[in-house]
């Protein structure tokens, strides 16, 4: 085991929260190092390409829209960073499926207001924008967080290396942007959290993590020629909800979720599903749907980085409580995660809100009285 770094403050996570949190301390020119547990960065937001490769104009797996009209957050963060938006497609018609044995039903579509926005180059543009921002040496993926102990003048963390080697760091604060439930599974924490803190983290669902996400891309949106939004609803399944996922650069595709519980997907296995789902797009949009480019699989309950067995049943956004955190640790450490926003849990405005709260805190225990709005 190896020691020696000291940093004045730890994030833990690299999605949209950690990077968030840690742009705003870059700005406040405090002194922190972010800890990342995958060889990316991102979290629940993938944004990939036909083969799965990480894509700077891709399709999303994981979160897709905002509604900065309704989330100033997100849509104040997302005009400071300069990136462009679009809004999803909704114009034309849609499918519903009730029963097999009706067959799709179509339906005309209905103008989405205020409209649900995607972000040009996928959602991960955020992400790569935030991080290009940061300093390369404070950024460090592979590197899990396992255990945190709180000492006379800050906080020890445990780390362990993807080689399986473990070194600590000492750092004066902590914000953990993961969600609280993982936290509570993945991290051991010295002294122990009180009993009705982590009872909270463990009651509080992870958003995106019992569920599961099919990409089909063409070589160009048929569904539009045909009349169709892209949009469908089905009973019969396997997916629920299908919306068109074409790119601002018009790399054509549809998006699904899986309306099958993690169960059952485990049982049933990705090949079967992903047939299934070609012969639902089928259904409902014509036989043409079959001749698909690629297809791409993501399943956030299989994700041991993002679901615990606690998440496999499904649920909707996290509703959070008046206080995450009590006790010895109060004044340590602070949650930054989408759970953990007063006011958009779970969407990727809460991320903001969440992360922008945590910052702040941390900067005032610090004496950093520094403006964190985006």
């Amino acid at each position: 085991m190896t020691t020696g770094l000291r940093t004045r403050v730890a994030v833990l996570g690299g999605g949209l929260a950690g990077l968030n949190a840690a742009r705003l301390l870059h700005r406040a020119r405090v002194d922190f190092q972010l800890f990342e547990a995958r060889d990316r960065l991102g979290g629940r937001i993938l944004t990939v390409d036909a083969t799965g490769a990480a894509s700077d104009d891709g399709f999303d797996l994981g979160p897709s829209w905002f509604w900065p009209e309704m989330q100033p957050a997100i849509g104040a963060l997302v005009a400071e960073l300069g990136l462009k938006c679009f809004a999803q497609c909704s114009e034309g018609d849609v499918a519903i499926e009730r029963t097999a044995q009706e067959g799709p039903q179509r339906y005309p579509g209905l103008r989405q207001e205020p409209p649900s926005m995607r972000l040009a180059g996928g959602t991960g543009s955020l992400i790569r924008t935030i991080a290009a921002r940061l300093p390369a040496d404070r950024i460090r993926t592979g590197m899990r967080v396992t255990a945190l102990n709180l000492c006379q003048d800050g906080v020890e963390l445990l780390i362990r290396h993807p080689d399986g080697s473990e070194a600590t760091v000492q750092a004066a604060q902590v914000i953990a942007a993961i969600p609280p439930r993982l936290l509570a599974h993945s991290v051991q924490f010295a002294p122990s959290l009180p009993p009705e803190i982590r009872a909270c983290w463990q009651d509080t669902p992870t958003w995106m993590a019992p569920h599961a996400k099919v990409v089909a891309i063409y070589d160009h949106p048929f569904w539009r020629d045909a009349g169709f939004s892209g949009t469908a609803q089905s009973m019969v399944g396997p997916m629920a909800e299908i919306h068109d996922a074409t790119t601002a650069t018009g790399q054509a595709a549809l998006f699904g979720f899986i309306g099958i519980g993690a169960a059952q997907r485990a049982r049933n296995g990705q090949a079967a599903l992903t047939e299934a789902c070609l012969a639902q797009l089928a259904r409902l949009f014509g036989s043409v749907a079959a001749r698909l480019q690629a297809i791409l699989y993501k399943d956030w309950a299989a994700d041991a980085l993002t679901a615990t067995a606690h998440d496999l049943e499904a649920s909707g956004h996290p509703a959070a409580p008046q206080v995450w955190v009590e006790g010895s640790w109060a004044d340590r450490l602070s949650l930054a995660g989408s759970e953990a926003s007063a006011r958009e849990p779970g969407y990727l405005s809460g991320a903001v809100d969440a992360s922008v709260a945590a910052a702040a805190d941390v900067l005032q225990r610090l004496g950093s009285a520094v403006d964190t709005t985006s």
